[in-house]
């Protein structure tokens, strides 16, 4: 099973850490390419249009200054870089043993600057999103597109993968087979997209994948297994209100859906 992430456009920036190996990152067949994002980010980053370039305003120029020194930056495992409500959910820290295992082996998180990690790699606090186009690279989809078309192809045949990305970084890789992960809202039998709280509802439904008894190896199993961690444990939502959620396997998509 894979299980596809997207980032958190927030990040926890370390006090101290090595500095950035690219070398040392899960498919380092992707290192050069990885160094160009990099060197034409801090280009972008320097310059009289910074913030217009990365799409953020004045409060994050902080973060935009650091992007120029990324390489001495100190790094720790992307599971404790981002920080965003889907991780928050996910809160791999509070797995169990067994669970952190599966979600090491598991979980792909797609990311503008490094194309793809392992909840393990160690990066630094970054600030670059996957809508962004960078000078002599373009936009980043399309950019990281063949190149990790390339390097996960190895993926086994039937592999199952739950894909919880948004629409921004789905782009990045496009798998045959995969199975988008949707999430509505259900109010007197009305439903409706979810947006934002989206993000918190697929990080409780990577958790509840990766702690399941046997790693899913079928949508069926997938939504089995998520159906039976959510009866079983309570779910909050992001605000700490307790929250009832059910899962439904359609012929396209695997669906959350919450009260």
């Amino acid at each position: 099973m894979l299980i596809l992430l997207p980032p958190s456009e927030g990040k926890a920036a370390p006090p101290r850490g090595r500095s950035l190996d690219l070398g040392a990152l899960s498919q380092p067949v992707l290192s050069d390419a990885r160094r160009r994002v990099l060197d034409a980010l801090r280009t972008a980053s320097a310059g009289p249009d910074a913030l217009t370039t990365l799409k953020v305003g004045l409060s994050l120029a902080a973060e935009v200054r650091a992007n120029l020194d990324l390489d001495g930056a100190p790094c720790a495992p992307a599971s404790r870089i981002y920080t965003g409500v889907l991780f928050d959910a996910l809160s791999y820290a509070t797995l169990s043993e067994a669970g952190r295992r599966r979600a090491r082996e598991s979980v792909l998180i797609f990311s503008a600057a490094f194309g793809v990690l392992r909840l393990d790699d160690r990066l630094p606090a970054y600030r670059l999103s996957g809508d962004v186009a960078l000078p002599d690279i373009g936009r980043l989809g399309p950019f990281w597109n063949p190149l990790l078309t390339a390097a996960l192809a190895a993926r086994r045949d039937g592999q199952l993968v739950i894909d919880c990305r948004s629409a921004t970084y789905q782009p990045f890789w496009t798998p045959s087979g995969a199975w988008p992960v949707r999430v509505f809202r259900e109010v007197g039998g009305q439903r409706s997209v979810v947006s934002h709280l989206a993000k918190h509802a697929r990080g409780l439904l990577a958790r509840a994948l990766c702690e399941a008894p046997r790693a899913p190896r079928t949508p069926e199993q997938a939504a089995a297994a998520a159906s039976a961690w959510f009866d079983t444990h309570e779910v909050r939502t992001a605000a700490g209100v307790v929250q009832r959620v059910r899962i439904e396997l359609t012929p396209r998509s695997l669906d959350v859906i919450t009260d």
